[in-house]
């Protein structure tokens, strides 16, 4: 990586995330201008090109002063992608396409621009700089869970094999972090397709890999934690990365001897059952069921899939298996560095199962746990801008950890009559009470507002919001969404109520929805239609200043029905990205049984068919 100069006026910084999850973020003196997962832009799901995001760079500047660049592998010539940018790298390329970096024609001794920084080698430390920037720490030590971040070539003596290089994927990672851009690696687990003798333990120095000389690296021949996972969640008949399937079919699964361990019983290295679990790095990984005549199927069988009873307990298995192997590796975080402020970052960062099963066990031990809402590879964007910044800047302000950081839309009361009229829709004026009135009736009322949410969840600003008190209300919006019967739904409350409906394990809040919680006693029977059948919701807490309307709106449902919470979940179709512009949310509703889509800020409703305000 090139070194950095250090200025005081960074300007315009544009971090992207490239591969899965791609996304954007940009800058300007350190503060967010706005930030952006790609699929949000493409519609495409799951889109690995930001190329979309970095044309929405130019509704808010012409010239960007750097441009940081993260994923797992080194840029490729464009010609590797079939797109050729003068021989530079796509990204770059389409930065001077954009005009938004100086014209830059690469030679051997400088294939990037100046202004582009590869952040490949460091993965694993953007994912850390992403969830510790936004904590509010001072410090602390990020413990980041990955299916496979940086590629390294790992020299090492093999017994019996003599000295061989091998390529390995970093998919476990304990680092200690502090203002302004100080990383101190204490661990790092490697993980290999080829299976090697043993698991290799040793220090290790590689450029790339340690930011500050030697540290404990383990070279293993079994998949780490979310490859497991993902191995798991194929054999359930979901992509693989589609882990959040997996983790709803859990809870109705069981312990099943017939199905072997998937971890060793080792409390410090995450060692999986290579005759189980079999890796297939960079990309997933597959459960060897011929082996285990419980996991055996026939031919069609997939058709019955998730319904067979050895998948949900497979399930089971590696929902509770895997969020112990992590609630170790903080454990030994929190012993390597001595510091008791963590935060979580990395794709299984999204386990809100396992993020409140650390509350549960690490709550007694003066361990504060701050888990990333962007976990997943989209959040990298973020980190590499902020880390780039810190860098240069040697800033040692902390950073506002916002919640809805979308790009921003300016609608006129002329361009919402003209969409809705596009898609053959009415509008109206609309109160709160309207709103509640629809819900408690039954309907489900889809909510647009301001910027989209930063992550996956919806938090009140693209939701779909329905009545909890209803007891067919799971299975009546799964189908409408068209998912999985199995699939539990969120609930926001009102942030004064959440201690007397749910236990929090100690926290104030839960504004970002990272953790499944158990209710309190007596509170299922009142909410069926958001509690998942082991007793969990996941929850948001919501309060006037983070979102108003959305605060009211709740308010509002509370004095008609005496229930705090609403109904949440995120404005989207199965398979399809959430909604980001009103035009998705137009088209959302056309395509669907949906009905009404409120807009709080124009006091706006636009619905199909009729409808008569209170």
């Amino acid at each position: 990586m090139k070194k950095l100069n250090r200025v005081n006026n960074t300007g315009y910084i544009l971090g992207i995330s490239r591969g899965h999850n791609a996304g954007v973020c940009l800058l300007k003196d350190g503060e967010v201008v706005f930030s952006v997962e790609e699929e949000r832009l493409s519609r495409a799901k799951y889109d690995g090109s930001p190329l979309a995001g970095m044309v929405k760079v130019l509704d808010y500047t012409d010239k960007i002063d750097y441009m940081f660049i993260s994923h797992t592998t080194t840029l490729g010539a464009a010609g590797d992608l079939c797109i050729e940018y003068m021989s530079d790298d796509i990204y770059s390329g389409m930065a001077r396409k954009l005009g938004l970096i100086d014209c830059h024609y690469p030679t051997p001794e400088q294939p990037l621009s100046p202004q582009v920084i590869d952040l490949a080698s460091q993965h694993h430390k953007v994912h850390a700089a992403c969830a510790f920037y936004r904590s509010g720490f001072d410090e602390a030590v990020a413990v980041v869970v990955d299916g496979a971040g940086s590629a390294a070539n790992v020299r090492c003596n093999l017994p019996f094999q003599g000295e061989e290089t091998i390529v390995a994927w970093e998919v476990e990672s304990i680092i200690g972090v502090k203002y302004p851009a100080e990383f101190k690696t204490y661990y790092k687990h490697f993980g290999t397709r080829e299976p090697i003798p043993h698991q290799i333990e040793y220090q290790c120095s590689s450029e790339g890999i340690s930011e500050d000389g030697k540290h404990i690296a383990v070279l293993s021949p079994n998949a780490g934690i979310v490859k497991a996972y993902e191995a798991a969640t194929i054999y359930n008949g979901f992509q693989a990365i589609e882990a959040g399937k997996t983790m709803g079919l859990f809870p109705y699964g069981k312990p099943n001897d017939n199905i072997p361990s998937i971890f060793s019983t080792d409390t410090t290295i995450p060692t999986v059952n290579r005759n189980l679990i079999i890796p297939t790095y960079p990309n997933a990984a597959y459960v060897n069921y011929p082996a285990y005549s419980e996991l055996a199927f026939t031919p069609g069988e997939h058709e019955k899939f998730p319904d067979l009873q050895n998948r949900k307990d497979l399930s089971y298995a590696i929902q509770t298996e895997t969020q112990e192997q992590v609630l170790n590796l903080i454990k030994s975080a929190v012993e390597f560095s001595g510091q008791k402020n963590v935060v979580l970052s990395g794709g299984y960062g999204l386990n809100c199962v396992a993020n409140y099963h650390y509350l549960d066990k690490l709550s007694e031990e003066g361990i504060n746990l701050y888990v990333e809402p962007c976990s997943n590879d989209g959040g990298t964007a973020i980190g590499a801008a902020l880390w780039g910044y810190y860098e240069m800047s040697r800033s040692e302000e902390k950073h506002n950890p916002e919640i809805y950081l979308g790009p921003k839309y300016d609608y006129t009361q002329q361009y919402i009559e003209t969409l809705a009229e596009k898609y053959d829709c009415t509008t109206s004026d609309a109160t709160h009470d309207d709103i509640v009135e629809l819900i408690t009736s039954k309907n489900i009322v889809s909510l647009f507002q301001g910027r989209s949410e930063n992550g996956p969840r919806a938090l009140g600003n693209r939701s779909l919001m329905y009545d909890p008190t209803d007891p067919d209300g799971k299975d009546f919006v799964n189908s409408v969404k068209h998912r999985e019967y199995f699939r539990p739904f969120a609930g926001s409350i009102l942030e004064e109520d959440v201690h007397e409906w749910f236990d929090l394990r100690g926290m104030e809040s839960s504004p970002t929805m990272m953790y499944a919680v158990n209710c309190q006693p007596g509170i299922e029977e009142k909410i069926p239609a958001i509690i998942h059948i082991d007793g969990t919701c996941r929850i948001q807490t919501v309060n006037r200043d983070q979102n108003p309307h959305y605060y009211d709106i709740i308010k509002a449902f509370k004095e008609k029905t005496g229930c705090p919470i609403i109904f949440n979940t995120s404005f989207n179709l199965g398979g399809e990205p959430l909604v980001e512009t009103l035009e998705d949310a137009l088209k959302t509703i056309s395509n669907s049984d949906v009905e009404y889509l409120y807009l709080p800020e124009f006091g706006k409703l636009i619905f199909k068919g009729n409808w008569t305000p209170v």
